[in-house]
């Protein structure tokens, strides 16, 4: 048991980054945190972390000390699970990675937490391919294909994307009337964070490479890039359900509508595991039966 309590502060210094983050949330002192630490690293007879008057960060034997301490817990705690009744109230402390676009889910995720007050969220927004499995995360919820064989996947929807721009923008440059004129028009482009590129735009010729359109703009943030559109500084390519109020309003006019040939997938991931605990399997089921009515009535709509 005492090697268990161990691991347990191990990997809550691991996760705050502080001896004192980590007594708090276990209800114990940082001095105790910090004998622990050092007794562990003593019998390991590896440094577990680089520590300054400013930081605490992992050394690599941490790194990979903490990725076998995780798939320890988070066994005990499927074992643990099981153990316990199917129908037992979800409670507990769930983590999850959304995309910077997140705001999608804001009203169903606080209606998750009004109907499963016993659960905790840690929610983390970024951009950022997260490694689900080592970083810990239960879930994630993300666009795109699944290529890891250590996950599993729920469709939420599946959304089209718009060309759009300002009124005053098309009043002042013109209408483009094809996928050619585009050339001659600002453009405004989202950069992918995971790989640094500029998001293809799902048009002929544009997305096969025939074609180039100018990059007036370029930004990893879809909410800039909605807002610099709406200030009539050029056409942007985004989901249509982050301009559902825009376009409904008037303040953005789409163009093109029967040229554009992707769709974008919302999915949750979470790592594949004989046992879904409980308050996964209820994350799961809401956000999922919960979405598409939620996402459609217009509460996903970005305000720029």
């Amino acid at each position: 048991m005492d090697k268990l309590n161990g691991i347990t502060v191990f990997v809550q210094v691991a996760e705050s980054r502080s001896f004192v983050g980590a007594g708090r949330s276990l209800g114990i002192s940082a001095s105790a945190v910090g004998k622990s630490i050092a007794r562990m690293e003593e019998k390991l007879g590896a440094r577990l972390f680089h520590r300054n008057t400013r930081s605490i960060n992992l050394t690599s034997e941490g790194s990979l000390f903490l990725e076998r301490c995780r798939r320890v817990l988070n066994e005990l705690e499927a074992a643990e699970q099981e153990l316990s009744s199917f129908s037992e109230t979800p409670r507990g402390k769930l983590r999850i990675s959304l995309p910077l676009l997140g705001n999608v889910l804001f009203m169903q995720l606080s209606r998750f937490m009004q109907h499963y007050p016993e659960i905790q969220l840690e929610l983390d927004f970024t951009d950022r391919l997260v490694d689900v499995v080592e970083e810990g995360f239960d879930a994630v919820v993300r666009t795109g294909q699944l290529h890891d064989s250590r996950l599993m996947a729920r469709k939420l929807d599946s959304f089209s994307f718009y060309l759009v721009g300002a009124p005053s923008y098309f009043a002042s440059h013109g209408y483009p009337q094809n996928v050619e004129q585009l050339q001659e028009h600002h453009c405004l482009h989202y950069k992918l964070p995971s790989t640094g590129k500029l998001e293809k735009w799902p048009l002929p010729g544009l997305a096969e490479g025939e074609l180039k359109v100018p990059a007036t703009m370029v930004c990893n943030n879809l909410e800039m890039l909605i807002h610099m559109a709406r200030q009539g500084l050029g056409i942007a390519c985004v989901p249509e359900f982050a301009v559902r109020e825009a376009l409904a309003g008037a303040e953005l006019v789409s163009i093109l509508d029967d040229k554009v040939l992707r769709t974008l997938n919302i999915q949750v991931v979470w790592p594949s595991s004989r046992y879904l605990t409980p308050k996964l399997r209820a994350f799961i089921d809401f956000v999922c039966d919960g979405a598409t009515a939620g996402l459609r009535s217009g509460n996903a709509a970005v305000s720029g």
